[in-house]
């Protein structure tokens, strides 16, 4: 497969990509609970860049093969925290967006407030659209897995 484009070379968009990751990471949430988000909307998008650089950085932050291997199958694998539950099911949630999809409910949102902060919350949702904006980039141009970044 090759790519569309050879990137998306726009300094102001690479400079306001760099400002949300910026505004993410200082959201005072463990890295590995942001890459987890991240290789999880990029698996339900079927984004293989995506989720190729995912499982890359989190092995990059100490994350386990083991872990790795099972954030797909997340609620039935014993290898999860609740807080991390908590954001990959919000994180689900606010990916499937589809037509009759139940979207975020209240239930999946008090139980990710009762682990995040406000602050950690905002992180967190705008590491979910972050990854579902690079997700539908990588689609349209279709980047390859492990070509680029």
């Amino acid at each position: 497969m090759e790519a569309r484009m050879k990137s998306m070379a726009n300094p102001d968009l690479i400079t306001a990509i760099q400002h949300l990751q910026k505004a993410i990471h200082a959201g005072g949430v463990d890295p590995l609970v942001l890459e987890l988000v991240h290789l999880r909307a990029s698996q339900i998008n079927g984004c293989s860049p995506c989720v190729f650089a995912g499982v890359q950085t989190a092995k990059k932050h100490g994350e386990t093969e083991e872990r790795l291997h099972n954030v797909v199958a997340w609620r039935e694998a014993p290898f999860f925290t609740e807080e991390e539950r908590a954001a990959l099911a919000l994180t689900e949630a606010a990916t499937r967006i589809q037509d009759g999809a139940p979207g975020v409910t209240d239930e999946i949102w008090d139980a990710a407030a009762d682990h995040f902060d406000e602050k950690q919350m905002s992180a967190i949702i705008l590491n979910i659209a972050l990854t579902n904006f690079f997700n539908r980039i990588n689609h349209t141009i279709r980047e390859p897995a492990g070509k680029t970044w």
